[in-house]
């Protein structure tokens, strides 16, 4: 039986000068097509391995298809698909579920790396996002890595719109 992780919790927080308030967002970290990606901790309601999905007739090609999760019917997207970079792993493949309104969606990523604190002052804005159709919120520099940050919502709103 597979296991899931619910609400993933940072092994090790980011390091934090002395005297400085922890401040700024938990960000999940995941790697997709090589590259570095997170969004906010918040929006993931659970992270589950990867399963057979049933390819929905028309849909778009970064749409796997659906699972059914303990009788709940989700729509899985592939991130890399998405973003252009190439499809997930799916033998070795994560889907983060996520909240979306009233309904759960998942997103395939290759895998599933931490949970980090990312203050304001580590994050540039996107510029010119054309290519991601505005799903870039910014890039973060933190602990030698260049996250590229998402807004999940604006992911998931642009599927079942």
């Amino acid at each position: 039986m597979a296991s899931t992780v619910s609400k993933a919790e940072p092994s090790a927080p980011a390091p934090v000068a002395r005297g400085a308030a922890v401040t700024g967002q938990r960000v999940l970290l995941f790697g997709v097509g090589g590259r570095v990606y997170g969004w906010e901790i918040d929006a993931v309601r659970e992270i589950v391995p990867f399963r057979r999905t049933t390819r929905l007739p028309g849909a778009p090609s970064f749409v796997c298809g659906l699972i059914n999760l303990r009788g709940v019917i989700i729509t899985v997207l592939d991130l890399g698909e998405r973003l252009g970079v190439g499809a997930v792993r799916r033998e070795e493949a994560s889907v983060i579920l996520v909240e979306h309104g009233a309904k759960l969606v998942g997103v395939a990523v290759d895998d599933v790396r931490d949970v980090r604190i990312v203050a304001p002052e580590q994050i540039e804005a996107a510029r010119g996002d054309a290519a991601g159709g505005g799903v870039v919120r910014g890039i973060a520099h933190t602990e030698g890595d260049v996250v590229i940050l998402l807004d999940v919502q604006s992911i998931v709103r642009q599927v079942l719109s």
